[in-house]
C-alpha cells in the first residue's frame, strides 16, 4: 500500500508537480508519424503532462512542436494554415515556424519590429521507430536522443495501436507489468498449448502454460528492473520451468515478452493527471528474427481500429457508460470477458479503478512483487529529484535502450533467470552509439 502523499507523489504529472517535471527530462513519444506525416498537411493537437500543444510537418518536412495557443491573442493554432513553412493562426495571420519564430505579423506595420521581439514557446523533436519524439524539458539539461528500446536492427517491421485510456497513467503502467492477470482476464485471447514458447495464431496467442499463479522475482537494473514470472510447463513440468521475463525502463516504457512472430513494447504517456495514451507496440527486424504482423492486423486483433473501435483522436466506442460494450451472451458461451481485444479489457480494469486509484485500500500479494517494486522505485526516484538529484533514467544508465530486450521460454529448472535476461542484452546486434541527429 502507499500512503496517500505517496500516491499524490506517483500520480501527479501536470503543471509543477515532481513527477511531471522528472518525465519532462525524458525524450517522450507525442504522436506517430503517421499522423502527420504530409508536409503542409493538417495540424493535429496533442496533450502531454497537462500542456496543450499543435504539431505540424512543414513545408520543408520538419516536424514543429509549440505551445498550442497563439502568443497574441490565444487563439487555437489547430486551425491554422499550414502553408510556406509556418503555421498561420486564422485570427489575425500570425505564423510561426517549427523553432517558434514568427515569421510573419500581417496584422503589425513592418516598422513596428514586433516579430522579432516574440518567441512563441516550442520543443525540440525527433523522429523515430514510427513515433514524433518530445523533449519538454530545460534545454540546458536535454539529453542526446537515443535510439528506442526496440526495432533496431535491419529490416524493422513496426505496428502500432494508439489507444486513449481515461485514467491516471500510473495504473495503466501497473497493468502492464502485471503477469498475472494475463492468465484471467486474456484467457480466451492467449491459450494455452504445448511447445517450448509464446505462439500466434490468426486470432489468438498461445502460451506453454496452465499454471494461473506465476512466482514473481525481481532484480533492479540500472534502468529500472527486469522481474521474472515463473510458471509450470505443460511438457516437462518436473525438471523445466516456464519463464517470462519483463523489463520495466523507467519511467514510461515496458518491455513485455515476446511471441514467436513479434515482441511488443508499451509506452505509458500521462495526458494529464486522469488521462493517457497507450502506445502498444508489435515490431520484429532481423536482430529477433520474428515475422512481424502487419499494421491494421495488429489493430484489428487488439479492437482499436480508426473508424471501427476508435474515432480520429483515438477515443475508444468501448467506455465505462456503455459497459465497454461487454457481450454477456458471449460470455455464457465460453469468451472469458465478453469484451474484445486485449488492450480494452485492460482498459475497462483499469478506469473502472477510477480516474487515480486509491492505493491506501490494496491488498496486495505474492504475485504483486513487482507492483510493489514499481510503486517503490517511482515514489523513491521522485523524492530523489524533488531533492535535486537527476531523473531517474538520465544520469547513472550504462546500458544502452537499444540493448534491453524481454524474453520468454521453457527452460531447465537449473538456469537462473537473470543469466537469461543479461544474455540477451549482450548478444543483441542492434547499434548502440547512434543517436538520431537534430
Amino acid at each position: 500500500m502507499l500512503t496517500p502523499t505517496e500516491n499524490e507523489l506517483l500520480c501527479r504529472v501536470e503543471g509543477d508537480a515532481s513527477m511531471g517535471q522528472l518525465m519532462r527530462r525524458h525524450w517522450l513519444p507525442a504522436c506517430m508519424i503517421e499522423e502527420v506525416a504530409e508536409p503542409d498537411g493538417n495540424p493535429i493537437r496533442v496533450r502531454l503532462l497537462g500542456e496543450n500543444l499543435v504539431v505540424f510537418r512543414d513545408t520543408e518536412g520538419r516536424i514543429g512542436v509549440l505551445d498550442e495557443f497563439c502568443p497574441h491573442r490565444r487563439a487555437s493554432l489547430v486551425y491554422g494554415r499550414n502553408e510556406e513553412a509556418g503555421l498561420r493562426c486564422l485570427y489575425h495571420g500570425w505564423k510561426m515556424d517549427v523553432d517558434g519564430n514568427v515569421i510573419d505579423m500581417p496584422s503589425e506595420p513592418p516598422e513596428s519590429c514586433m516579430a522579432s521581439k516574440v518567441k512563441h514557446k516550442s520543443y525540440p523533436t525527433r523522429e523515430a521507430n514510427g513515433l514524433v519524439w518530445v523533449y519538454m524539458g530545460p534545454t540546458e539539461e536535454m539529453p542526446e536522443f537515443e535510439w528506442p528500446a526496440f526495432a533496431n536492427g535491419t529490416n524493422p517491421k513496426i505496428s502500432i495501436v494508439k489507444v486513449h485510456v481515461a485514467c491516471n497513467w500510473a495504473q495503466v503502467l501497473e497493468g502492464a507489468i502485471d503477469s498475472a492477470h494475463s492468465s484471467s482476464l486474456h484467457s480466451s485471447d492467449i491459450r494455452p498449448a504445448r511447445g517450448a514458447g509464446a505462439g500466434m495464431t490468426s486470432s489468438y496467442m498461445t502460451r506453454p502454460s496452465t499454471d494461473k499463479s506465476p512466482r514473481i522475482q525481481v532484480q533492479a537494473t540500472d534502468y529500472g528492473m527486469s522481474y521474472v514470472a515463473i510458471r509450470r510447463p505443460i511438457i516437462n513440468a518436473n525438471s523445466h520451468d516456464y519463464l517470462r521475463i519483463t523489463n520495466y525502463i523507467a519511467p514510461f516504457t515496458v518491455q513485455i515478452p515476446p511471441n514467436s512472430q513479434y515482441s511488443l513494447i508499451q509506452y505509458v504517456i500521462p495526458l494529464d493527471d486522469v488521462n493517457t495514451f497507450l502506445y502498444f507496440i508489435a515490431w520484429s527486424d532481423d536482430s529477433t528474427g520474428g515475422a512481424g504482423i502487419e499494421q491494421e492486423t495488429w489493430r484489428k486483433f487488439c479492437g482499436a481500429q480508426v473508424g471501427i473501435d476508435l474515432d480520429s483522436n483515438y477515443r475508444r466506442v468501448r467506455l465505462y457508460s456503455n459497459n465497454y460494450l461487454q457481450d454477456r451472451n458471449a460470455m455464457k458461451l465460453g469468451d472469458f470477458t465478453g469484451i474484445r481485444g486485449i488492450p480494452n479489457q485492460d482498459i475497462a480494469m483499469w478506469e473502472t479503478m477510477g480516474p487515480i486509484a486509491d492505493r491506501t485500500h490494496d491488498r496486495l500479494g505474492a504475485s504483486d512483487i513487482a507492483i510493489v517494486q514499481f510503486r517503490r522505485i517511482m515514489v523513491d526516484a521522485v523524492l530523489a529529484f524533488q531533492n535535486g538529484q537527476p531523473a531517474i533514467g538520465t544520469a547513472g544508465r550504462q546500458t544502452p535502450l537499444a540493448m534491453i530486450r524481454s524474453c520468454e521460454g521453457v527452460v531447465p529448472k537449473t538456469v537462473d533467470w537473470r543469466t537469461l535476461a543479461s544474455a540477451r542484452q549482450e548478444n543483441d546486434t542492434a547499434s548502440t552509439d547512434q543517436a538520431i541527429p537534430a
